[in-house]
């Protein structure tokens, strides 16, 4: 048997830290999170906010957050579960859905602060970068871009949603590379392809083609288009009657499912000392009842 070298010994182990649990499940990332709440120490307790993006498989998460010493604080949340209130049912996780999202998020935290008459944003998405001006009285609303995990690549729908944030009129320091239309040969992004993937062009795209070369297909994968009459020519007008109907009304609106009027119970209610006591009782005369009947037939059969 050849020998072997242990390269960790005992003294490695016994200065082993274990890493935070949140590190360990791969939810967060620590050492980016670090630069995004740290504050300086003249600014006196001010918050600090980010403009954090998570997608689930079926939704996407937009919130406004800061950090304290208790734990984070959500100022605002904005989720594409949403969208169906403003009339986009489907596609609730592309690019166009996030770049609603947040666009939903900026206009609603906007109009929290009584700043959505003086920060519109951009009023019409044309693809082309966007940064907010400040005005004579009030500052914009600044955050910063929190990622988490996310491989930040060229097109990735957070982007999408940092760029509805944009338009709605949040300020928020960004480069336009990562924005789906950047082109690294020319190191310049290009609009139209940009506002392509804002108003759901690749979507459209998408369908033309599995029309033409799959159409079985596009029958199971566009499934919920057909039911609802969405086809790839009207999508772009869809964003924008969504987009309108944002800005028009953003304020959250709560759930107006019913809380179930019976509490199903699975186990048996516990009881107090006083119905124990008065249950026994019953039981004890239950079977002295039943003694005394079984004492009766037997007289009655040695007669």
């Amino acid at each position: 048997m050849a020998f072997v070298k242990a390269h960790k010994t005992k003294a490695y182990f016994k200065r082993f830290q274990v890493k935070y649990k949140r590190r360990r499940e791969g939810k967060t990332d620590y050492r980016a999170r670090i630069r995004l709440i740290n504050q300086d120490k003249n600014k006196y307790n001010t918050p600090k906010y980010r403009f954090v993006v998570r997608f689930s498989n079926k939704h996407i998460i937009a919130q406004i957050i800061s950090a304290s010493i208790a734990g984070d604080m959500i100022l605002a949340a904005a989720y594409s579960h949403e969208l169906p209130r403003y009339g986009l049912e489907v596609g609730l996780t592309n690019y166009a859905a996030a770049y609603c999202t947040g666009l939903l998020l900026a206009r609603r935290v906007l109009k929290m602060l009584e700043m959505e008459d003086e920060y519109e944003g951009n009023v019409e998405a044309t693809g082309e970068d966007y940064s907010v001006e400040p005005t004579e009285n009030r500052r914009p609303f600044r955050a910063l871009l929190d990622v988490g995990l996310v491989r930040t690549t060229t097109g990735n729908r957070v982007f999408g949603a940092l760029k509805g944030a944009l338009d709605g009129g949040l300020d928020i320091p960004h480069s336009d590379k990562r924005f789906a239309g950047f082109k690294k040969e020319d190191k310049q992004l290009d609009p139209e392809v940009h506002r392509k993937y804002i108003y759901g062009g690749h979507v459209a795209s998408y369908m033309r083609a599995l029309m033409e070369d799959e159409p079985e297909k596009y029958q199971s994968h566009f499934s919920e288009y057909i039911k609802r009459g969405i086809e790839a020519d009207n999508i772009e007008e869809l964003y924008k009657k969504v987009h309108a109907a944002i800005r028009a009304d953003p304020t959250i609106k709560k759930s107006e499912k019913e809380p179930p009027k019976e509490h199903k119970r699975y186990n048996l209610k516990k009881l107090t000392y006083e119905e124990r006591k008065s249950k026994l009782i019953e039981r004890l005369n239950a079977l002295n009842s039943a003694a005394g009947a079984d004492d009766d037939e037997d007289e009655d059969e040695d007669e």
